[in-house]
C-alpha cells in the first residue's frame, strides 16, 4: 500500500497532499476519531456500535467513510434512528430484526469458498443470531441458516447436520441453559464459536446461566464470546473463514 502510493507520487499520478490525505491514520470528526486504517491492518473496515450515538453522528461517521468508499456496517440501531439515518443515506438497508444498517461501497472484498453456519436454538434468539448473520455477510462471507433447532427438540437440528457439518466455522446461538453448543461441537469437525444470548427465565441471569454452560463445555474446539454479541461471534468466525481459504 505505501510503496504504491508513493510510486503513484513519483509518477505525477497523484499530488503530495492527496498522498498525505491517504496516509492518514485516522480522521478526526471531533465527536469521533475514525480508523480509515482498520481495513488494512486487520483485513475489514470500523464497524460502528450505533447504541449510544446520535443519528447525527451515525450520519456524519457514515459520509467520511462513505468518502472512502468502504463498506458500511452498523450495529444495534433502534427503528426510529435508522429511519433518520435512511433519510439521509438512502443506500444503507436496515434489518429490524438484527437491528444493523449495512451499506456496500467497496466491491474487493475476498471471493471465499464454502459457508459459514449459524445455527440458532430457538426463535426468540434471533435478533442475536441475525446480527450475526448480517455482519458475516457484510464481511462477505456466504452464511446459512439453521434457525430453530435447539436441544428441546433435538431431532430438528439432526436435520440438517449434514449441511451443517460441511461449514467451514459454526456459529451457535442460544439461551436459556446454552446446551446446544455442545452438542454440535460433538457433532462437527470444524471450529465453533457458541453465542450466549440473554434468553431465559429468571434463574437464567440475563444470560449468565447459558454463558457459564458454554464456558465449561464438554465438547473440544468451542469458543465463546459474550452475552448477547452476536456481532463479536461473527467477526471471529470471519477471520477463521478467511484463514481456511488462504
Amino acid at each position: 500500500m505505501l510503496g504504491d502510493i508513493l510510486q503513484q507520487v513519483a509518477n505525477g499520478t497523484i499530488t503530495p497532499e492527496e498522498a498525505e490525505q491517504r496516509l492518514e491514520n485516522f480522521e478526526d470528526l471531533g465527536f469521533a476519531k475514525l480508523d480509515h486504517h482498520r481495513k488494512k491492518r486487520q483485513g475489514f473496515p470500523e464497524v460502528i456500535f450505533g447504541e449510544g450515538k446520535t443519528a447525527s453522528q451515525l450520519i456524519n461517521i457514515s459520509r467520511a467513510m462513505v468518502a472512502k468508499q468502504e463498506n458500511i456496517l452498523i450495529t444495534r440501531v433502534e427503528e426510529k434512528k435508522a429511519q433518520q439515518v435512511n433519510e439521509s443515506l438512502p443506500l444503507f438497508d436496515y434489518d429490524q430484526v438484527s437491528r444493523t444498517l449495512i451499506m456496500r461501497n467497496d466491491n474487493s472484498l475476498p471471493v471465499t469458498q464454502g459457508y459459514i453456519a449459524i445455527v440458532c436454538a430457538g426463535t426468540s434468539d434471533l435478533p442475536v443470531a441475525e446480527e450475526a448473520a448480517r455482519t458475516a455477510e457484510a464481511f462477505g462471507a456466504e452464511v446459512r441458516r439453521f434457525y430453530d433447532v435447539g436441544v428441546a427438540g433435538i431431532h430438528r437440528l439432526f436435520a440438517h447436520i449434514e449441511e451443517i457439518q460441511q461449514a467451514t466455522v459454526s456459529i451457535v446461538v442460544a439461551g436459556m441453559e446454552g446446551a446446544l453448543p455442545s452438542v454440535v461441537g460433538g457433532l462437527v469437525a470444524h471450529p465453533v464459536i457458541a453465542v450466549p444470548t440473554s434468553v431465559g427465565y429468571g434463574a437464567n441471569f440475563q444470560g449468565l446461566s447459558a454463558l457459564l454452560t458454554m464456558l465449561n463445555s464438554c465438547a473440544a474446539g468451542i469458543s465463546v464470546v459474550n452475552i448477547d454479541n452476536g456481532f463479536g461471534g461473527a467477526y471471529n468466525a470471519v477471520m477463521i473463514h478467511r484463514i481456511a481459504n488462504q
